[in-house]
């Protein structure tokens, strides 16, 4: 097995381990020729160890940097709104002296510069447009606006009432389809039931 890119690091590191084993396994002496170059069984274990070496390093390193990076979103946490209030405050508290904001690291705040009559025009006509675009209404004019259902049937169900005893006597006659009503919503559940 190779150590290629497409090899997580646990995949490089156990192809690795594996033949430092194999090596001290099968060559645990002598000298072995490839590639026109000739190791030492000691010397190619070395060599091996080497990238073994260089992943567990790297592992470490990369569990440290998250530990670290942790350790700092929780320190932020905690720290950046008592930064956001001091910066607030010294902005009020020297608002006009750039120098001693300076000291702070701070800027002035800039002050907005005033709109021209020819830009408050065109801000309120695309404001328009927007309105108009999106179909943004005021409050009475919602309330005119009045929705119409048709073709719904509701049916209210009521709680079974005891039925006489029948008398056996009486003739069952079957009802017309014509005379039965057709509901097209489904039926609300009975009261205490439980739906999905």
């Amino acid at each position: 097995m190779s150590i290629t890119k497409s090899n997580t690091k646990a995949a490089a590191l156990a192809a690795v381990l594996a033949l430092i084993a194999g090596t001290q396994k099968h060559f645990p002496n002598g000298s072995l020729t490839f590639g026109n170059t000739t190791y030492t069984s000691a010397s190619l274990i070395t060599l091996l160890q080497s990238v073994a070496n260089a992943i567990t390093a790297l592992n470490a390193a990369q569990l440290a940097a998250k530990h670290a990076l942790t350790t700092l979103q929780g320190v932020l946490a905690q720290v950046e709104p008592v930064m956001q209030v001091y910066e607030r405050f010294l902005q009020a508290t020297f608002d006009n002296a750039a120098p001693t904001l300076a000291d702070f690291g701070l800027e002035p705040r800039k002050e907005p510069t005033p709109l021209t009559s020819e830009e408050k025009a065109a801000a309120a006509a695309k404001a328009r447009a927007t309105r108009l675009a999106r179909g943004t209404t005021s409050k009475k004019q919602k309330l005119t606006v009045k929705g119409n259902v048709t073709g719904i049937t509701v049916t209210p169900i009521t709680a079974p009432t005891a039925a006489p005893p029948a008398s056996p006597e009486t003739p069952v006659t079957p009802a017309t389809p014509s005379a039965q009503t057709v509901s097209t919503t489904p039926s609300a559940p009975t009261p205490g039931t439980a739906t999905k």
